[in-house]
């Protein structure tokens, strides 16, 4: 390189060091990058409505926390918040026949936990 009229030299073991660290760097983004999907419901079942509550419109909804394993099947649900007790064992029954397609992680399928509400609509 030309530097006011004279060359500039850089020593070939700083030009190397240089080199090798730019590589580690521009590598530690894709050596570290995760690509994860999420579960996908391929199968859904509506849950059973309480008479009770379907007669007098009454709607609500459930949270359920739960495990999607590797399979897409649907495991150890709990409740995490309901508008209603009377719900819960409906959103309990009607999640365990869910099927997922599975999260995948680095395109390997891969157990996972998931939040999914159940709504109870009351037709009018």
């Amino acid at each position: 390189m030309e530097e006011g009229g004279r060359h500039t030299f850089y020593p070939m073991k700083a030009l190397s060091a240089f080199l090798t660290l730019f590589c580690l760097v521009s590598a530690v983004p894709s050596a570290l990058a995760e690509t994860k999907e999420p579960p996908i419901p391929v199968r859904t079942v509506a849950p059973e409505y309480p008479g009770e509550m379907q007669r007098e419109g009454i709607s609500g909804v459930v949270t359920l926390r739960c495990t999607i394993d590797e399979h897409g099947g649907v495991s150890d649900a709990v409740v995490v918040k309901s508008s209603a007790e009377v719900f819960e064992k409906p959103a309990m029954d009607a999640l365990s026949k869910w099927k997922f397609k599975p999260a995948t992680l680095d395109g390997k399928a891969i157990s996972t936990k998931a939040i999914i509400p159940i709504r109870f609509v009351a037709n009018s």
